[in-house]
């Protein structure tokens, strides 16, 4: 039987969870971040915003991957860093299930804004889907461990 109380107290598992978290966002801000405007062009593709308001993601959105991922790595303000990063997931998810009933064809921009980088859309909503496990685990053993104080 599968049992969440026990995983959430295998700290070795915890650990691991912050760091694949945190290095996965950490990786995926560095190239948004030294290219903006090609961020920026992804964004549009996505066709989610107006266009005035594409340039303030697309300034600030690496920035906070890379800090939330850091401090999570680095054991510093997990609650609020762990919040951060499942939030991103889940607006990427949405963003992304949009686009495929949509029917629009894009690159995600995820870890590359070279363009043809991303591959599969179904593969990408996958790949955050399953972000999501360790994101959820570190939330839930967050949540424990207010319970016991």
């Amino acid at each position: 039987m599968f049992n969440i109380k026990k995983l959430l107290k295998n700290k070795t598992l915890i650990f691991s969870c912050r760091i694949i978290l945190g290095s996965v966002f950490i990786f995926a801000s560095i190239d948004k971040i030294f290219h903006p405007e090609a961020f920026a062009g992804i964004l549009h593709n996505y066709k989610l915003l107006p266009d005035i308001l594409i340039y303030f993601p697309a300034l600030f959105l690496p920035w906070i991957e890379l800090i939330a991922g850091a401090f999570l790595i680095a054991g510093i303000y997990v609650r609020g860093s762990t919040f951060i990063l499942n939030a991103l997931l889940l607006l990427f998810i949405l963003a992304i299930t949009t686009n495929i009933i949509r029917g629009i064809n894009f690159d995600c921009g995820c870890f590359s804004t070279l363009p043809g980088e991303s591959g599969s859309t179904y593969l990408l909503l996958f790949r955050d889907l399953l972000l999501l496990i360790p994101g959820t685990l570190l939330y839930l053993n967050y949540i424990k461990e207010q319970e016991t104080k």
